[in-house]
């Protein structure tokens, strides 16, 4: 459905380390790399995160009530996710757990980026 999805920053050298460590244990990785730009996908295929400087060179602001909703494979997926964002100073917006407001399997995890970006990462399927 979506070509791909791009995350403000104000800080790329602090952000690519950490979209780096927050996406391997999802099995994205760096494809792209640019001053202004990084962009991130599965391997062998085509960058569908991008995380820049917005084109317009103001300030990257977070959106209110935008959540960047990252799939993993599986639970412990998104464990090592959170930990992984965690270890490189994301802020705390919900650890790991079901979420079953959402359906019986949701088991997600909820961390602000270094530039306050609300990320969501979430495993639909059950254990």
């Amino acid at each position: 459905m979506f070509s791909h999805v791009t995350i403000g920053s104000n800080d790329l050298a602090k952000a690519k380390p950490f979209y780096d460590e927050l996406l391997k244990p999802l099995g994205l990785v760096r494809h792209l790399d640019f001053p202004t730009a990084a962009g991130y996908g599965r391997p062998g295929g085509r960058p569908q995160l991008w995380v820049l400087s917005p084109l317009d060179q103001k300030a990257a602001s977070v959106g209110n009530g935008v959540t960047i909703g990252l799939e993993a494979d599986n639970r412990g997926s998104v464990d090592a996710a959170y930990k992984a964002a965690m270890s490189a100073g994301a802020k705390d917006e919900g650890a790991p757990g079901l979420r079953s407001h959402y359906h019986p399997d949701y088991y997600g995890a909820y961390v602000r980026d270094l530039d306050g970006n609300k990320i969501c990462v979430v495993c639909h399927k059950k254990p």
